[in-house]
């Protein structure tokens, strides 16, 4: 049997109770496919302040470098100690961290609207078509957030000037568009390259590199639309995108624009993907949403997010897929019958039946 070694590092507010859940699912799966998951917890975010004196205390960083994936709960305490420093509280200190450590330049979020769940979207029925599924690919360590120079200028006379500056390489593109094209093989074969090739010198080089790198994948068909377009077109007809190819900032924004199709961040999982050795790609997965921390402890979380998380690790980082789509059948399954954290639950439906997050976790372990 192989091992598979994985960090669980559930962070602050609601993080630890949808991490129980993520973690009561991946022992249904080991057990059902007779799998082996090596799962050691640690802590993050103001849980390793408390513990370390800092967001990511070398313990759990060194925890990570032995493990094949890191599976991450979520971190951040916006009323928590406003004193710390910016670059010590948990969102820059831990998460940015973590992505230049792992070196996780490729971040994959989709977006699914079950039938069951359409009175969560805020768009009209007549837009959602038979379901929204998108995937969002976004180049996660290139672009205006990393780019050089970056700084604020002091001009005189009480006028300053601040800089950005957006850089991307042929090499940095050509990864990411490889991402995408291979997630579109096994989905519905269309990639939305997304760019500003009227404006942006980025936007023209990045068109060129992703048409030159879609010319090795024949099967998928290739569409290049402008970043305010396709903002525009995820609110009138959603259901024409497949696979969204996006530069750091336009995926930063678009997956944001994305997820509310969906009606709740608690559906939403997260994967960031680093590089491939051998069969396995190290990545850390994640829920899009935050730390919650007016309803943390109370049972009230929806934790599908996270355990989509697991599913969206099976898949990338194991290639275990038929354990994968277990869990996204028993999702569904507990979807569809009518099982509703507060988040999704609509009083008007008479088959809706109110859960907490322990109970959903169950329901969907036992759904395995």
């Amino acid at each position: 049997m192989k091992t598979f070694k994985i960090a669980a590092l559930a962070g602050d507010g609601i993080g630890p109770e949808v991490m129980r859940e993520a973690i009561k699912v991946l022992r249904s799966v080991e057990k059902k496919f007779s799998l082996g998951f090596q799962i050691t917890e640690a802590p993050v975010g103001w849980a390793g302040i408390d513990a370390a004196g800092k967001a990511l205390p070398d313990a759990t960083l060194a925890r990570c470098q032995q493990s094949d994936a890191i599976l991450f709960g979520s971190v951040g305490l916006p009323d928590r100690d406003p004193t710390i420093p910016k670059e010590e509280r948990p969102e820059r200190a831990a998460l940015l961290r973590m992505r230049k450590e792992f070196g996780l330049f490729a971040n994959l979020r989709p977006v699914r609207l079950p039938k069951a769940l359409s009175h969560t979207c805020p768009l009209n029925p007549d837009r959602q078509g038979s379901g929204i599924d998108i995937l969002v690919v976004r180049e996660l360590t290139g672009g205006m957030y990393f780019g050089q120079p970056k700084k604020t200028e002091d001009l005189g006379n009480g006028q300053q000037r601040a800089i950005d500056t957006m850089v991307y390489t042929t090499a940095e593109i050509e990864r990411i568009a490889h991402v995408s094209f291979r997630a579109a093989q096994s989905r519905r074969k269309k990639v939305t390259s997304i760019d500003k090739a009227n404006v942006l010198e980025n936007g023209v080089l990045w068109r060129e590199v992703v048409t030159g790198v879609g010319k090795q994948y024949p099967g998928v068909a290739l569409e290049h639309m402008f970043v305010d377009n396709a903002a525009m077109q995820l609110m009138l007809k959603p259901t024409q995108f497949d696979v969204m190819l996006c530069e750091n900032m336009f995926g930063d924004i678009l997956s944001d624009e994305a997820a509310a199709l969906a009606g709740s961040l608690g559906m939403l999982p997260s994967a960031s993907l680093g590089t491939t050795s051998g069969e396995q790609t190290f990545g850390f997965y994640e829920p899009a949403g935050g730390t919650a921390p007016d309803i943390a402890g109370r049972n009230l979380a929806n934790p599908i997010a996270q355990i989509l998380s697991v599913a969206l690790m099976l898949r990338y980082s194991f290639q275990l897929n038929d354990a994968a789509a277990a869990i996204d059948s028993a999702v569904a399954k507990a979807i569809d019958g009518g099982l509703r954290t507060g988040d999704i639950f609509n009083p008007a439906d008479p088959a809706a039946k109110r859960a907490g997050t322990r109970e959903m976790g169950d329901a969907i372990a036992a759904g395995i």
